[in-house]
């Protein structure tokens, strides 16, 4: 029997060509992008670079985006809480004459003694209270010469604790007061007791007023709330203020803006002081590592004595010889004690990475080719330790940071009204118990800058570890 079988054009297509077992399946990468591949795997590392790319665009982009004014003050919104929208009532700003008694009144009473027991009555609020004025009236007491008004964030607890002396009346006759001193939207206890020629005083009484937000005629209508036409018809009524979303500081300034610029300030000073520095470092410690011997030796001595000099007191010195007084910035100062005081770390870590690279087998191979110092230095040496270097730029810039921080929160840093972020905090300290977001904020992004590059600086180091290579 014979088998027959109709054969295809398919039937003649040339085979596949067979992988070889030795074939290189993966290109092969340089030494920065396999870094660069690893550090992406770290995911810590990565979100931390976003964020340090993210505080860069607040600072230096934003600022071109969205108008700013970081110096600007509203008195009426001093300390407020962030807020999405916040409205004002317009208020006529006028002197209140207040109100008296009648002569004839005023006399029967004068001619009565004064009890000290006697306790103030019809202690109450004049129209509606507002942040621009309060105005108190009450029932006038026999025998009084004078009254005497407080002002208290609590409820008295006795005739000591009556809280801020506002003033006292200059006319017995005169049986009100309009308070008119730095008003905030939040729960006040006013007080009023009588004084009498002796100078005792009787029993006081307590009246509780809650000002409603306002804003002056004035004020409105130099900020653009207003027009000039509508001066009138608009008192009794509610303008929009400014949005504030991070709040105002306790002079009325947009916190948003001051730490927008202020980041501008703490950046400029945290990543170009370790630049400067660490390039200084490269070089001074590349030479004392490549040259060797004696020259090492004494190269590194004086690197040891500038380590121990301390910063704080040459600091003072640069402020001093630079002719910067109490209150002005110390930007440059601070910038030249950095500079001048923190190259040798990275000096003795890049000294350290020369001198083991001299005694690798391919420096020496390049040498008996005849290379010279300069192709050592630009082929070899500095490839191999700008892995050290950038780890250590990395964890110098938070350090750069926070001094920066504590100069300016001790007063030594950026003067006001320039921002900074620890400028800023040291003035949100002093109101840290009754306004938490003044502290909170400048606080949290220092917290986050430096913890941004410390994760960085530790996903750099395993990137660029040439034995974690995989």
């Amino acid at each position: 029997m014979t088998l027959t079988q109709t054969l295809t054009a398919d039937d003649f297509a040339p085979l596949a060509k067979a992988q070889h077992p030795d074939q290189i399946v993966r290109p092969s990468l340089s030494y920065w992008q396999d870094a660069w591949r690893r550090l992406q795997r770290n995911r810590r590392a990565m979100w931390s670079l976003y964020l340090i790319a993210a505080l860069l665009l607040f600072s230096y982009v934003l600022p071109f985006v969205v108008p700013f004014d970081a110096v600007g003050q509203d008195l009426t919104q001093i300390s407020q809480a962030p807020s999405l929208e916040k409205k004002s009532l317009v208020v006529d700003t006028q002197p209140w004459p207040g109100q008296q008694v009648r002569p004839a009144e005023l006399a029967r009473l004068q001619s009565a003694p004064f009890d000290p027991a006697t306790r103030v009555t019809g202690l109450t609020l004049v129209g509606e209270a507002n942040t621009e004025s309060v105005r108190l009236a009450w029932q006038p007491v026999a025998g009084a010469k004078a009254y005497q008004v407080y002002r208290h964030l609590l409820v008295p607890s006795g005739a000591t604790d009556l809280g801020l002396p506002l003033g006292q009346t200059e006319q017995p006759e005169q049986v009100s007061y309009e308070d008119r001193l730095k008003l905030q939207n939040m729960p006040y206890y006013y007080s009023v007791r009588a004084v009498a020629d002796t100078g005792e005083v009787s029993d006081y009484a307590t009246v509780k007023a809650t000002p409603r937000l306002a804003i002056s005629v004035r004020a409105a209508l130099s900020r653009g709330l207003i027009t000039a036409d509508q001066t009138d018809s608009m008192i009794g009524r509610e303008v929009e203020l400014q949005r504030h979303l991070m709040g105002t500081d306790y002079l009325g300034r947009d916190l948003l803006a001051r730490l927008v610029y202020g980041g501008q300030t703490s950046l400029f000073i945290g990543i170009v002081a370790p630049l400067l520095f660490v390039a200084m470092g490269i070089v001074y410690g590349g030479l004392s590592g490549y040259l060797g011997g004696r020259t090492d030796e004494v190269m590194m001595r004086f690197a040891d004595f500038v380590i121990a000099l301390p910063f704080l007191l040459f600091m003072i010195l640069f402020r001093v010889a630079m002719g910067i007084g109490p209150g002005e910035s110390g930007v440059t100062p601070m910038l030249i004690a950095m500079v001048l005081l923190g190259w040798p770390t990275a000096a003795k870590l890049v000294r350290g990475q020369v001198l083991q690279l001299r005694e690798q087998p391919f420096v020496e191979a390049a040498q008996l080719m005849g290379a010279n110092s300069r192709y050592l230095i630009l082929r070899h040496m500095l490839p191999n330790v700008m892995g050290v270097v950038l780890v250590s730029l990395t964890f110098s810039i938070p350090s750069a940071i926070f001094t920066e921080a504590f100069l300016s929160f001790i007063g030594m840093g950026v003067a006001p009204p320039t921002p900074s972020w620890g400028a800023m905090c040291n003035d949100g300290v002093k109101s840290f118990m009754s306004h938490p977001h003044e502290l909170l904020f400048p606080a949290l992004f220092i917290s986050l800058t430096v913890l941004a590059f410390n994760l960085l600086g530790d996903g750099l180091r395993d990137a660029l570890d040439a034995k974690m290579k995989g």
